[in-house]
């Protein structure tokens, strides 16, 4: 589905965030989201990456996230698929790419979190794409991946005028 319009009721009953890897901004997406849902919802908020290659969480992120009071040390990894999109009633792209992704591979016209959240046509950058030679600085490195946590985490609650 991908669009809240799409849905006859309008009120997505699920949400998919989707990124790259699937250790970084999607996954705070989602535990974003989750975290002002809290537990007694009926909301499904999951996420996926367009190319989750086995790989751990950066410690940097696990730690800003648990500075959030999340716990990602349970999250695994997970390949976008078409079962994914087509179980999702509202999909949100973190990039571009990932935009471009979903409509190529699924024929699906997804926002941005940005463009939900805050109005703005703008992706969120990845790490590398950002800080291309981030390994030579990892101060700004961390700088950058926890003011992109601290971002999500601040503008997700955005989504839930969309979602109730």
């Amino acid at each position: 589905m991908g669009n809240i319009e799409n849905r006859p009721s309008g009120k997505p009953q699920s949400v998919l965030f989707v990124c790259t890897g699937n250790i970084f901004r999607s996954v705070t997406a989602e535990y974003a989201l989750k975290a002002r849902l809290g537990t007694d919802t009926s909301y499904v908020v999951s996420s996926a990456g367009i190319d989750a290659k086995a790989q751990s969480m950066h410690e940097w992120v696990l730690a800003r996230l648990r500075e959030k009071g999340a716990d990602p040390t349970s999250h695994v990894q997970r390949q976008l698929t078409e079962e994914l999109i087509e179980a999702a009633d509202f999909i949100i792209a973190m990039g571009r790419n990932h935009q471009a992704y979903i409509r190529e591979e699924y024929g699906q016209d997804v926002p941005l979190f940005n463009q939900i959240c805050l109005g703005h046509d703008k992706p969120i950058l990845d790490l590398h794409e950002a800080i291309p030679d981030w390994e030579t600085d990892p101060e700004r490195a961390r700088a950058y991946v926890c003011s992109v946590i601290d971002t999500i985490w601040t503008t997700a609650p955005a989504l839930l005028s969309r979602l109730r």
